[in-house]
């Protein structure tokens, strides 16, 4: 839909220059969305809908700052992680953050770029990803939910051989062009019945290698909003990926790494599917 031509039909003010933007509008903005999709639904805006076939962007493709990661939230994943690592880490105290550029966005059905030549072992890592409504710092947990906008899928795309080889800090390994698929759409707060009871799971050319829930995370959605926002502030728009459960690649016996063609599909329940192709490039 053509939102802004939308709302001028229904003689709305709309600031519908970006997704940021629609976030930022709060309250007012969002039922002034579902006002329009209604009418949409009821044949009143003729004209102004997308192609059926229209290939869908990230529903954010140029994040203003980069994505905020949580690693180490399932305790699964831990496990397995520190079995194929021949070490004993465990669960840590506080959550473990990282970030990805906003050169790493891929779009639904758009390809998941793999650099031969720089990494032989690009991982994959289903999580529910956080997009924030409502600015804030040092935000309280019980005020955590108040701050969300909505829920989106997204995979956590990783070098494993680079995170070694630099310390094995996060960043550069999970850093690389193309390497965070996110999408297809956000899905509204409201619209979640809980989002910690959640189906969460990816596939490979058909095969599940991921399956779990969300009811697994060791840090919860309030946990995590409180901790980040810590002395920094959160925006609209600011995504924040919650973790991934078992079944990574690298943790396999032997290891399976993604490969030029595979297919990999996230679902999350009560989201939908976020599917893309593997290139080497």
């Amino acid at each position: 839909m053509d939102v802004l031509r939308a709302a001028q039909m229904h003689d709305k003010a709309l600031d519908a220059s970006s997704m940021q933007q629609l976030i930022a509008g709060g309250e007012a903005t969002l039922g002034t969305l579902k006002t329009l999709v209604s009418s949409s639904e009821e044949g009143e805006l003729k004209g102004v809908l997308a192609p059926a076939d229209a290939p869908l962007l990230a529903p954010i493709p140029d994040p203003r700052k980069n994505v905020f990661c949580v690693g180490r939230n399932y305790a699964e994943h831990i496990a397995e992680g520190d079995r194929a690592q021949n070490q004993k880490v465990g669960v840590t105290e506080h959550p473990v953050f990282f970030t990805k550029p906003p050169t790493s966005i891929v779009a639904p059905d758009a390809d998941i770029l793999i650099f031969p030549n720089v990494s032989q072992a690009i991982d994959y890592e289903v999580e529910l990803a956080i997009v924030i409504g409502k600015s804030g710092r040092n935000i309280a947990k019980a005020d955590a939910y108040d701050h969300v906008f909505g829920y989106t899928i997204l995979n956590d795309i990783t070098a494993r051989d680079i995170q070694r080889r630099h310390g094995g800090q996060y960043f550069k390994g999970k850093g690389l062009d193309g390497s965070c698929p996110l999408g297809p759409f956000i899905v509204t707060a409201d619209t979640i019945s809980d989002p910690h009871a959640l189906s969460i799971g990816l596939t490979i050319n058909g095969e599940q290698r991921q399956n779990g829930s969300t009811s697994d995370m060791i840090f919860d959605i309030p946990t995590l909003i409180a901790s980040l926002s810590e002395g920094m502030t959160l925006e609209p728009g600011d995504v924040i990926a919650t973790g991934t459960p078992s079944g990574v690649g690298y943790a396999m016996d032997p290891p399976q790494f993604l490969k030029d063609g595979d297919v990999v599909v996230c679902a999350i329940s009560e989201i939908g599917t976020l599917r893309n192709t593997v290139r080497a490039v």
